[in-house]
């Protein structure tokens, strides 16, 4: 299986199955001298894992993350640092129940990659799908912790979920410190109760839901990014498809953006003490592929997971008309957990464009 290595100077190679002693994920391209220990890396990790509300999940897993190279401290580095070599980083499986998975294990999920696995490889991995599980995300947290580090603290990132299934935040009600008072990562309190009332409902009828999840990145300067075939935006939205479940992409207007007048979309600009003031962000950041030093604006469409208890129409590997419910542990709406799983993506997009573009022009 080839491709599990994202990125171009800061490169990330995810490895491990959803069922499989552990997954885990090696580092390449960090500068040196950077601050780094578990420690700054695990609570990205809580905010991911499963198990921490009765809206995702139920699978326990501490997704306690151990760094085995790459990071050094004596007495004249202050702490753990990075040294500059590979970093790698495990995390253990403790709650995977293969059992679970054995009446389905010669059908194919409808929704799930199972088919197009059997199809490309001969062969899957039918305890929880292998490397097609999200399961795999938390080895990109993992590194979107490194890379954050690599960004520095000038450069905020922040997800949101703005809508479970047809239930939308409203925005006018947006605060950015709600969005870790709640389970679901909202910015608006008053969506949260609409959205537990409809996952109760969902749950009950063994069914689930997809979502809407909002990505900012703030503090990064214009610059970044090349004009043809390394466009920041399309790189970021490579990356946030390249997500499980991830079925759609906007930057900054995205589709709405072709229902606008020309003098609508543009983002007019005025002077500004420290360069151009824009007086919209309808392109989301982004310029010609090049950052406007604007926030950058994404927006990931997450189908509803496909996993359920309905039973639906299907086929066996041998090609035989059968049908299907899926049992386990699973979550009714995965965009949930995708939040922290779409932050690491745009962090690990941003730390590869900055490398590349000090490596560029200094």
């Amino acid at each position: 299986m080839s491709h599990n290595t994202f990125g171009k100077l800061f490169r990330m190679t995810s490895w491990g199955e959803s069922h499989g002693p552990a997954l885990g994920v090696v580092v390449d391209g960090c500068p040196p001298a950077l601050p780094m220990s578990e420690d700054l890396i695990q609570p990205w990790l809580d905010r991911r894992r499963p198990g921490s509300s009765r809206h995702v999940s139920p699978r326990q897993e501490p997704d306690r993350v151990k760094i085995l190279s790459g990071v050094f401290e004596d007495d004249r580095t202050g702490g753990p640092v990075t040294t500059g070599a590979p970093i790698s980083l495990l995390i253990e499986n403790q709650d995977a129940r293969s059992k679970d998975y054995d009446a389905i294990r010669d059908k194919w999920r409808p929704g799930h990659a199972d088919y197009t696995y059997d199809a490309k490889y001969g062969l899957r991995d039918y305890r929880g799908g292998g490397r097609s599980s999200a399961r795999e995300t938390a080895a990109r947290v993992a590194a979107g912790a490194v890379a954050r580090q690599v960004l520095g603290p000038d450069i905020r990132i922040r997800g949101a979920l703005i809508q479970i299934g047809d239930l939308a935040i409203d925005r006018g009600s947006w605060s950015d410190e709600e969005i870790d008072r709640n389970p679901f990562f909202s910015p608006d309190a008053g969506s949260v109760a609409r959205w537990e009332e409809r996952l109760d409902q969902l749950r009950r009828e063994g069914s689930s839901t997809g979502a809407v999840v909002e990505v900012v990145a703030s503090g990064v300067p214009a610059g970044w990014g090349e004009p043809v075939y390394g466009k920041l935006d399309a790189e970021l939205a490579g990356a946030m498809m390249s997500i499980p479940a991830a079925k759609g992409v906007e930057v900054g207007a995205g589709f709405e953006a072709a229902g606008l007048r020309g003098e609508n979309a543009a983002d007019e600009m005025r002077a500004g003490e420290d360069g151009p003031v824009f007086l919209s962000n309808r392109n989301g950041g982004v310029l010609g592929g090049i950052s406007t030093g604007q926030d950058i604006v994404l927006r990931l469409a997450i189908k509803p997971t496909s996993s359920i208890r309905i039973e639906r129409r299907t086929l066996d590997r041998d090609f035989n008309e059968t049908t299907i419910e899926t049992r386990g542990r699973h979550d009714p709406c995965v965009g949930i957990r995708a939040v922290p799983v779409a932050e690491a993506m745009m962090a690990l997009v941003l730390a590869d464009q900055y490398l590349r573009h000090r490596g560029q022009v200094g």
